[in-house]
């Protein structure tokens, strides 16, 4: 008999009268890794909440291990054994990676309220090691990687010894070395008897590390099982209702020969070095490259958020001033930033006012500044119609109340409201299931035939070589090279972006 110690039954939720769920029932066993995937705005997120104790169900039964489980909040769960490890980390950056890991136990002197900062120490260190993480406990968290902060999570998370570990996209912002070494220890926690739901819209990560699947759309199962009985193609047609037989769509090349951007010897000491680069009219230019090459910071210094010390920026021929992000703006420049919660969005505004914010000069009275509310919610209306944004209210609902999908569509709504000359967009699709990516494809498609030039930044090699015309390759903040689209291919790129380091691995082996 299977040994289930997790189970959900009937769970229905709604919000501002909409449902969320409809009548959800599935089941999770002791030891094994359950894949759950859906579209944005599927219902995951709030089946995980609903379980972690953020949200109460409106109608249906949960059970652990055989018995009912009410929690009344996140501390019930803990309590239970249940811990949700965040898309959005939950660390305190300028605390110790120790001081994170045991924040809720700390260890105390006997009877004392005094911290045993010896046993604190020791006990991380010991659970750093099982984590294959050689950092030191008392390392400030802001100065860890991605990959690093994520394995501080999950310690945290073991240390409570969680029975059910919940992960929410885990490897959108890890490397490949560090998603290999975070499935590793996910499969050890199995082998221990721990019980792990997996979410993540990265399908070939799901085929190869969960036992089950559940999918999730509109709020409804639509089909679960073991893993080998859902191909990719079954799973797309699941999530999203409807084949998507081409996960990419065709492109046509309408680049101009008119340019709209151009730099000469860009130059940050550190960062980057000597940059010569060009967009045209229509074209989509790929940059591509590991963590630290240079790409995102290449990026910042185009809108003019980072300085740079040498070379300039031209922008339909005329020089664009440095660090005066007004100015990239009222020139035509955009820019989808990576990190969409801290630096795209107000999380705490409605909808309308996000999409609205670049835009506002352009929905004012000139002598007054008065914003014509009308006019400017029509146009935003259109825009997150155009963008299947799902939402109840524009004008009432919170952004921070949103999937992380869909915002991540009102940050793109934001500058289509601009209808930019050059659209910088940097990892626009991380986090975005496969539907809504094809969505986002089809918008710079649509944008790029209407003579914009898009400059897009991708750790996606797949992406790329389907989207751009050309494809620039970056390295410790230099351009390797340039492929054109003919010369495409996954493996050079590949190549050329690895060349550096395994330059530099083979000087190290020969010195020692």
């Amino acid at each position: 008999m299977q040994d289930i110690v997790f189970a959900y039954k009937d769970i229905t939720k709604r919000f501002f009268g909409v449902r969320a769920l409809k009548e959800v029932s599935f089941e999770l066993e002791k030891g094994k890794i359950l894949g759950l995937i859906g579209e944005n705005g599927a219902g995951k997120s709030t089946l995980m909440n609903i379980m972690g104790g953020v949200l109460k169900p409106d109608e249906g039964q949960m059970y652990l291990k055989g018995s009912p489980y009410t929690p009344e909040n996140p501390l019930d769960a803990a309590c239970a054994g249940i811990e949700f490890i965040h898309q959005e980390l939950n660390l305190f950056t300028n605390l110790s990676v120790a001081e994170n890991i045991l924040i809720n136990q700390f260890p105390c002197i006997r009877k004392t309220p005094l911290i045993n900062k010896r046993i604190m120490k020791e006990s991380c260190r010991k659970l750093l090691k099982s984590l294959n993480l050689d950092i030191s406990p008392s390392m400030l968290v802001e100065n860890l990687s991605p990959g690093e902060r994520q394995l501080v999570e999950i310690a945290k998370a073991l240390y409570s010894d969680a029975d059910i570990l919940l992960f929410d996209e885990p490897t959108t912002s890890l490397t490949a070395k560090e998603t290999e070494n975070l499935f590793s220890i996910m499969r050890k926690l199995k082998d221990e008897g721990k019980s792990i739901i997996y979410i993540s819209h990265i399908l070939s990560d799901v085929i190869e590390l969960v036992d089950d699947i559940v999918i999730l759309r509109d709020g409804q199962v639509m089909g679960g099982g073991p893993i080998e009985d859902f191909p990719v193609n079954r799973m797309i047609n699941l999530m999203v209702g409807r084949e998507i037989s081409n996960v990419f769509p065709e492109r046509t090349n309408s680049s101009k020969k008119k340019l709209v951007l151009q730099t000469d010897h860009v130059s940050e000491t550190g960062m980057v070095r000597d940059i010569n680069l060009k967009v045209h009219e229509g074209e989509i230019v790929g940059m591509f490259g590991l963590m630290g090459s240079g790409r995102t910071e290449f990026a910042r210094m185009l809108f003019g958020v980072d300085p740079y010390k040498e070379g300039s920026i031209s922008i339909h021929g005329e020089t664009l001033p440095k660090r005066n992000p007004q100015e990239s703006i009222k020139r035509g420049l955009a820019f989808i930033t990576e990190n969409r919660r801290e630096e795209g969005l107000l999380m705490d505004s409605p909808i309308i006012e996000n999409i609205g914010l670049v835009s506002l000069p352009d929905y004012s009275a000139r002598v007054t500044r008065l914003v014509d509310s009308k006019r400017l919610y029509k146009r935003s209306n259109e825009v997150a119609t155009s963008l299947r944004l799902k939402c109840n209210s524009l004008k009432n609902q919170k952004v921070k109340s949103l999937s992380g999908g869909n915002q991540q569509k009102v940050v793109i709504g934001k500058w289509l409201l601009k209808d930019p000359s050059l659209l910088i967009m940097d990892e626009p699709t991380r986090g975005i299931d496969v539907g809504a990516k094809y969505e986002v494809y089809l918008i710079m498609e649509h944008l790029a035939s209407e003579g914009t030039g898009i400059l897009f930044i991708s750790s996606e090699i797949e992406e790329l070589m389907a989207m751009c015309d050309r494809i620039i390759v970056w390295s410790r903040g230099e351009v390797m090279r340039e492929f054109e689209r003919e010369e495409f291919s996954q493996e050079n790129i590949m190549r050329i972006a690895f060349r550096q380091e395994l330059e530099d691995a083979s000087e190290k082996r020969r010195w020692q």
